[in-house]
């Protein structure tokens, strides 16, 4: 194995990790979907290594997670309340992130795959358009039509409460 790309890997995969899990919603899936990503980068590191391999990595791992949502298209049964398990103390945060990661576990990939670029890589409109390989038009209309399903599923997070309003 190439050494810098064992050190890009060691580097990198925390973050590059969180990204696939936050296009997946499971972590088996997402690190299948990186382990997948890192192999095809590892094919043409000499090519890209001098560039951004990481931009390319996020790429592959984007093109890859739509490709296999279109080859599973397997329906998925969701509770309205989710399983608790065990004991504790459960805040009115945690049930708000279960309802969150189970409506993004609804989107397309497409959808979640803006809403990630978007608002948790903090990318332009323009730049997700060129990740994805697509129209700035289209990211507008998926990223449009995300926000409007999460607003749907998930009308808790856009009401304010007096512990998210800092009263």
């Amino acid at each position: 194995m190439s050494e810098t790309f064992h050190e890009f890997v060691v580097q990198r995969s925390p973050a590059l990790s969180r990204t696939a899990y936050l296009l997946t919603g499971d972590h088996q899936h997402a690190e299948d979907l990186l382990q997948s990503a890192l192999a095809r980068t590892y094919r043409h590191w000499r090519r890209i290594h001098d560039g951004d391999p990481e931009a390319y990595v996020r790429r592959v791992m984007y093109h890859q997670q739509v490709s296999w949502w279109r080859r599973r298209r397997v329906a998925e049964r969701l509770d309205a309340t989710p399983v608790e398990r065990g004991g504790g103390d459960h805040t009115d945060d945690t049930a708000l992130r279960l309802s969150v990661v189970a409506a993004l576990r609804r989107l397309t990939a497409r959808q979640r795959a803006v809403l990630v670029l978007r608002y948790y890589e903090d990318l332009t409109e323009a730049q997700v358009a060129e990740v994805l390989g697509c129209s700035v038009g289209t990211v507008k209309r998926h990223g449009h039509d995300a926000v409007r399903r999460l607003r749907d599923l998930v009308p808790d997070l856009w009401e304010p409460t007096p512990e998210r309003s800092g009263r």
